[in-house]
């Protein structure tokens, strides 16, 4: 099973510890990248908002800049908002990273589980969901070695137009990134894509019906047998007390403030200590606790990569580089 890391760039002030500025959490993040590769994992990603808290919005240049300094880890993004976006001008970005990094580059569509980006490029979120569906046909579309002629309802129509640059010797990957949706789960499996899923609450093990309803979509749209991968919350220490004492306070910090936006309650140490169980969602803890957790959720929903997402809210960045050092050279070989 592949095993990395995913960043949102997230810039939430903790305590008396002031938020990074953009520029500095970015380099950070780069860093970070470095250091994943360094511990021998295997996939690192970089998700797309639009919002003060989080810094990056250009996912594809920001893994450009970590393709510069990597030689072997897959760079994905963790998700692209196809929804508003170009899905010509999203290939360019992707193949272009694919050319920068001799082959290493990935792209994870969403449909985006914030919505700023909507009205900030002109879209109504009454077509959310058509959205999605109109601009991921024309993205498959564009990734084949052949003239397109397309028209929709969202965009200008192409007539015998081939995108540069292409990737070289294979089409650019695409995974879809789903959040729990039955319809997004068999709409991938239907394509043939790749499935990545975002569990950030509950139990993992309530998603087994959906990997099944996703493989049973594959078996109905005739295709083989594709990948399926969890992004999740945590973070490893030395120790589970150290854990809990780094990670607690800016994760419950950057949940309750999403939660306000979305009508939650704020988040308690009670529902963390739950998250963290064994049966939770929460991957916060000492590498062996770790390594069990993430043995146990790809046993149950036979998984062949696995993303831990560890600033939720912004952690010192030498607390980062220890969790990717322990992640790597103590949970992967347990995992493996």
């Amino acid at each position: 099973m592949e095993l990395g890391l995913t960043t949102f760039a997230e810039l939430y002030p903790v305590g008396d510890r002031p938020a990074p500025s953009a520029g500095e959490r970015l380099r950070e993040v780069v860093e970070e990248a470095v250091a994943t590769e360094r511990a021998g994992l295997d996939v690192y990603g970089v998700g797309e908002h639009h919002r003060k808290d989080f810094a990056a919005s250009s996912p594809a240049l920001v893994l450009a800049a970590i393709a510069a300094r990597t030689e072997k880890i897959q760079l994905t993004s963790a998700v692209t908002v196809l929804s508003s976006d170009d899905p010509v001008r999203v290939y360019q970005d992707f193949a272009t990273l694919d050319g920068l990094s001799k082959g290493r580059a990935e792209l994870m569509a969403g449909r985006g589980s914030f919505t700023e980006s909507f009205p900030l490029f002109g879209y109504n979120l009454s077509d959310y969901d058509e959205l999605f569906e109109e601009k991921l046909a024309l993205l498959l579309h564009l990734r084949e070695d052949e003239p397109v002629t397309w028209s929709g309802k969202f965009r200008a129509p192409l007539r015998d137009a081939i995108v540069y640059p292409r990737t070289d010797n294979r089409p650019l990957p695409v995974w879809i990134a789903v959040g729990g949706s039955p319809e997004s789960v068999v709409r991938a499996g239907l394509l043939g894509l790749p499935l990545a899923i975002a569990i950030i609450g509950g139990q993992p093990a309530r998603f087994k019906p959906l990997v099944e309803l996703y493989h049973r979509a594959l078996a109905e749209g005739g295709h083989e047998k594709q990948p399926v991968a969890v992004h999740a919350h945590g973070y490893i220490a030395d120790t589970d007390e150290q854990a809990v004492a780094d990670f607690y306070e800016p994760y419950a910090l950057a949940m309750s403030v999403i939660g306000r936006e979305r009508g939650w309650g704020p988040m308690t140490r009670p529902q963390f200590e739950a998250l963290r169980s064994k049966e939770g969602s929460l991957f916060v803890g000492t590498s062996d606790y770790v390594a069990e957790k993430v043995a146990d959720i790809r046993d149950t929903l036979g998984l062949d990569r696995f993303m831990l997402h560890t600033s939720v809210g912004t952690l010192p960045h030498e607390k980062v580089l220890h969790n990717i050092e322990l992640l790597g050279e103590k949970v992967a070989p347990q995992v493996r």
